[in-house]
């Protein structure tokens, strides 16, 4: 889980992963303070070369929204993406969670590849719809984003659950 202190290095990471939209700074210190247990920072030696940031939406509580994924050009190809998505659904924060979505443009393949992988590792259905039209929400300005679906996400049993 990200602290504070990783907030510079994550704004960083965003930075120079295009086509991420960058966050304010501060978005990205309350993401690695407030949301932190659904969030997740990859480190070798010290420095981020992952980043996922996720909620559960107040209005659906059994879904896990993955905001963004980046992926350092140091780090990619070596399947790190899937790995973080992976340690985040098995997290307590999303033990209850039926839904994964996240919102993608249609040219985004590298994103698209990750959540089909995703999906396909664990025996769940993508589905997808345009969630935010360029038109309609972005007056053109930005190309739609279509909201993917992987439901049933795996069930993990914490621990403590075990050995209740």
């Amino acid at each position: 889980m990200p602290s504070a202190e990783d907030g510079p290095a994550i704004s960083r990471l965003i930075a120079s992963s295009p086509p991420l939209d960058t966050n304010s700074a501060y978005c990205n210190l309350l993401q690695c303070t407030d949301f932190r247990e659904t969030c997740v920072v990859a480190e070798r030696d010290g420095e981020a070369l992952g980043w996922i940031s996720a909620y559960r939406p107040p209005a659906t509580p059994d879904r896990l929204f993955v905001w963004q994924v980046a992926v350092h050009s140091a780090a990619r190809g070596e399947g790190l993406a899937l790995k973080m998505l992976e340690a985040l659904i098995a997290r307590p924060a999303a033990a209850d969670a039926t839904m994964l979505t996240t919102t993608i443009t249609e040219d985004n393949q590298a994103s698209w590849g990750l959540f089909e992988a995703f999906a396909r590792r664990n025996g769940a259905t993508l589905t997808r719809a345009p969630r935010f039209e360029q038109d309609a929400h972005f007056a053109g300005a930005h190309a739609t984003e279509w909201e993917a679906r992987i439901f049933p996400l795996p069930t993990f049993r914490t621990e403590t659950e075990t050995h209740s």
